[in-house]
């Protein structure tokens, strides 16, 4: 890692802060007075800032309850984004692992691991997510052999892959894939001449929204729901 990088992650100063300090000569790596922004911090290098060591900056993990009306965006010029929800430094630079629409709820994970998100979205590793439905018109019962069957979906050449429908009333359900193709659900419903109203994601893999998460409240995951991906 950059040490500029390694000065922004551990303290919370911006980039442009870590560059004065260094130029100031307040940054010392291994005793030593260090002002090269670029230089490589290898693990069990010691990294000061005015004499006060810096711990290793650590990737985070969160997970967060995600609102009505707020967008899976780092930025947005009308809606709320999900990362300004966050009050931790450097919140702007996690990335957004799984996103829902505006008008979608529920679990939606945090991290500044690049590798850890890509694990959690890649349809190469078949992660399940499980999505509670409630549609505009009651479901049919032979929907659930259809999605068990999978849907052909407008626009596309393949249809989707098996997924797991079960029924909870007339008009609700909940919804089992193993895949992530764009507005998924919504458009499965949709070539069963059916319209979602209500979405809301429940896990992602063995990750389960937390109960206790009120809409736009979020929460370090544990180390079980990190290496669970």
């Amino acid at each position: 890692m950059r040490l500029d990088k390694y000065l922004a992650k551990s303290s919370g100063l911006s980039r442009k802060e870590v560059k004065r300090l260094l130029h100031a000569d307040e940054v010392s790596v291994n005793g030593e007075p260090e002002r090269n922004p670029a230089r490589h911090i290898k693990e069990g290098d010691e990294v000061s800032l005015n004499d006060r060591p810096m711990e290793r900056p650590e990737p985070r993990y969160l997970m967060m309850n995600k609102p009505d009306g707020v967008v899976c965006a780092n930025d947005d010029p009308t809606h709320p984004t999900v990362l300004a929800l966050i009050e931790l430094p450097r919140a702007e630079e996690m990335t957004i692992a799984g996103r829902l629409d505006i008008d979608a709820t529920g679990l939606v994970l945090i991290t500044d691991d690049g590798k850890w998100a890509h694990r959690a979205t890649s349809p190469r590793h078949k992660t399940h997510k499980v999505y509670l439905v409630t549609t505009a018109d009651p479901i049919p019962a032979d929907a659930v052999d259809k999605f068990a069957k999978g849907i052909k979906l407008d626009s596309e050449r393949f249809p989707t892959k098996p997924a797991e429908l079960t029924l909870l009333s007339d008009n609700e359900a909940r919804v089992v894939i193993h895949e992530g193709r764009y507005h998924q659900v919504k458009r499965m419903f949709a070539a069963l001449g059916n319209r979602v109203v209500e979405l809301h994601r429940e896990s992602v893999g063995e990750i389960v929204l937390d109960d206790d998460l009120f809409p736009g409240e979020y929460r370090h995951l544990t180390e079980d729901e990190i290496n669970s991906l």
